[in-house]
């Protein structure tokens, strides 16, 4: 099982990290340590100082694909969760400016915190579906997937040109604007509409 995530994906994202927007979907992948679920605590690793949320609408692959075309993309998956992407800024930072890769800043353990529960698609509306992340009681991001620059099904069939895609494959679609630092002892909650998917806390 592999994670793969999607950069720049909202233009207001790409726009706060005075980043161009993207011309094809970028993407980068996180190992299956990366995983934290069942609300677990997260605790804040050693190597950074300057460590970032990213919420994000997660979606699981049902079966094996390689090539695929897009507009057969929908039938490669049936569930949507929610998750966040972990990033070190600080290491993140170095890399770019050295012009090095930055696994290290977003593939370490527990990187990507996922929710437990998984929305049946053909139940929720993905042409308008908000998702919100609450630190400490307060929102800090909220997205919509209409906001996508590259909706879910072009990822999939753009990602499959180049890796095949397996079952339990998770794809991250992106995070819209509001990034930013967490610090020991917030907690963190993961909303699709009105229904929390997540909360754990930062130890």
């Amino acid at each position: 099982m592999k994670i793969i995530c999607i950069g720049r994906n909202y233009a207001d994202h790409a726009k706060e990290m005075n980043a161009p927007l993207p011309e094809k979907p970028v993407f980068f992948m996180k190992p299956e340590v990366a995983i934290l679920k069942n609300g677990d605590d997260f605790y804040y690793p050693e190597f950074t100082s300057d460590l970032h949320y990213e919420c994000e609408i997660v979606i699981k692959i049902d079966k094996v694909g390689k090539n695929i075309n897009a507009k057969f993309s929908h039938k490669y998956y049936s569930k949507v969760s929610l998750g966040i992407d972990f990033t070190a800024r600080d290491l993140q930072t170095h890399c770019k400016s050295s012009g090095l890769p930055w696994e290290m800043a977003k593939a370490f353990d527990n990187s990507a915190p996922i929710s437990n529960i998984w929305l049946d698609k053909n139940q929720i509306n993905l042409e308008n579906l908000e998702f919100t992340l609450k630190k400490n009681g307060t929102i800090v991001q909220k997205g919509n997937l209409n906001q996508l620059i590259f909706n879910i099904d072009e990822v999939i069939a753009y990602v499959s040109s180049f890796v095949t895609l397996k079952t339990g494959d998770l794809i991250f679609t992106g995070t819209p604007s509001g990034v930013g630092p967490v610090q020991i002892g917030d907690e963190l909650e993961g909303f699709i509409e009105n229904e929390k998917m997540f909360s754990f806390a930062i130890k």
